[in-house]
């Protein structure tokens, strides 16, 4: 699934290549600021401008020698730059490249992130004006509860995707920040100037305080982000995957001309992108546990989050880009079949009105426990018999005693239970 993407823009954010270009920028952008400052010769700026760069087979040679990834680069960069060179990285440490890097890769695999997200909002708000006022029966613990509407469905994710854009430009935003300042944080080598200067450059806020390294909450704040926007996810194709059963089909995920559901049957048309989506929500969570585990550091640093940081940042944010753009065209194309729902509705004959009937007994003066008792028996005789609900109450004494065969009827108005659909559209901010 990565090597998919490494062609694709989120791939492209996380390329070795593309890392290195943000810290020569960096290195450019504090020779910049340190010029300003009169620490820097212009003309020696202008220089370092002009001919600073990199070549990164050549930089992973030099990495081989020196075990050193970041010494590898700066050897690689002072090489184009002679004399000059001597200006290169002055007061930093690796962690300031590194982690400023790594908070603007992050950024910008957020605003692919976000534009995803809100492209899926879009796509959920269309299906639940169409299907609100299609019903369907909504299930509890599996087992048909009541009527509502496919719609109403629909504005439960579209809802539940407000919030987790709202999370995700959250944690972004914490994880806006950059850091030069040295060694342990504490500027002794460099002006905290370069630090402001850099940062407002790239459009991050310097860290309030730092180690040798950014502080990880921030990182792990991101990275659960990211597993909770997948568990959404997980939810939604978890649904899809549960109304596609053969039983149900209430709903499937788009199949297209030329695809093969099954190597051995013919005939199958599998949910495979929605247990793919499941499946991969299952890494986001796991790597937001790594992140978890990556705050804790020895004294002012070590680098046992580094590693790992190096695989689960980019793979999950990679794979939350994969996970929305195939779940967008699910949404998008769903095939929704209103009659199975009309089917489903009639399939327990009646026993997903019996609060209705419930409640209109306890209107006629019966307490509730009483009144339960009633509706439960005559709910039992319809679990274990081929009757109708219906047809049990209106038979029943102790009902017929309270309720004429007409306000029985009246029970099973499927109207009564989609009455307030457009109060709620409109409370999720769907018109």
């Amino acid at each position: 699934m990565i090597d998919r993407y490494t062609l694709s823009k989120m791939g492209r954010i996380w390329s070795e290549q593309h890392k290195l270009e943000i810290m020569l920028q960096i290195e450019v952008l504090a020779c910049e600021a340190m010029c300003n400052m009169g620490k820097i010769p212009k003309p020696a700026l202008e220089k370092i401008k002009k001919n600073a760069k990199f070549d990164l087979d050549e930089v992973k040679r030099i990495e081989e020698r020196t075990k050193h990834d970041i010494v590898a680069f700066i050897q690689n960069v002072g090489e184009n730059l002679g004399p000059e060179a001597q200006y290169l990285h002055m007061g930093m440490t690796s962690s300031d490249l590194l982690d400023t890097a790594l908070s603007v890769q992050c950024w910008q695999a957020s605003e692919l992130l976000i534009a995803d997200m809100k492209k899926l909002i879009t796509v959920l708000r269309d299906k639940a004006k169409k299907y609100k006022d299609t019903v369907c029966i909504a299930r509890t613990h599996g087992v048909h509860a009541e009527p509502m509407t496919f719609g109403l469905k629909m504005a439960l994710w579209y809802d539940e995707t407000l919030r987790n854009l709202a999370r995700l430009e959250a944690a972004a935003e914490d994880l806006r920040i950059g850091k030069l300042s040295g060694a342990v944080g504490t500027y002794a080598n460099i002006d905290p100037a370069v630090e402001e200067y850099v940062c407002q450059k790239l459009n991050l806020k310097p860290a309030n305080i730092a180690t040798q390294v950014i502080q990880r909450d921030h990182h792990a704040n991101y990275l659960n982000t990211l597993a909770l926007v997948g568990a959404s996810l997980n939810k939604f194709a978890t649904e899809v995957r549960l109304l596609q059963k053969t039983e149900v089909l209430e709903v499937e995920e788009p199949f297209f001309k030329g695809q093969i559901g099954s190597s051995a049957m013919p005939h199958k048309r599998n949910p495979v992108t929605c247990e793919r989506i499941c499946g991969l929500s299952r890494i986001l969570k796991a790597n937001a546990q790594i992140g978890m585990d990556n705050i804790a550091l020895w004294h002012e640093r070590d680098i046992s989050h580094s590693a790992a940081e190096r695989v689960i940042i980019p793979d999950s944010t990679i794979a939350l880009d994969y996970m929305l753009n195939k779940f967008i065209p699910i949404i998008d194309g769903l095939l929704v079949y209103p009659k199975n729902m009309i089917e489903s509705l009639q399939r327990t004959r009646g026993l997903i009105y019996s609060q209705r009937c419930l409640l209109e007994l306890m209107k006629k003066g019966l307490p509730r426990a009483t009144a339960y008792e009633i509706i439960q028996s005559c709910a039992m005789q319809v679990w274990q018999e081929t009757t109708d609900f219906r047809d049990v109450l209106s038979r029943d004494r102790r009902v017929r005693k309270y309720m004429s065969k007409n306000e029985i009827e009246a029970c099973f108005d499927i109207k009564y239970y989609i009455k307030h659909r457009d109060y709620i559209l409109k409370r999720v901010g769907i018109k």
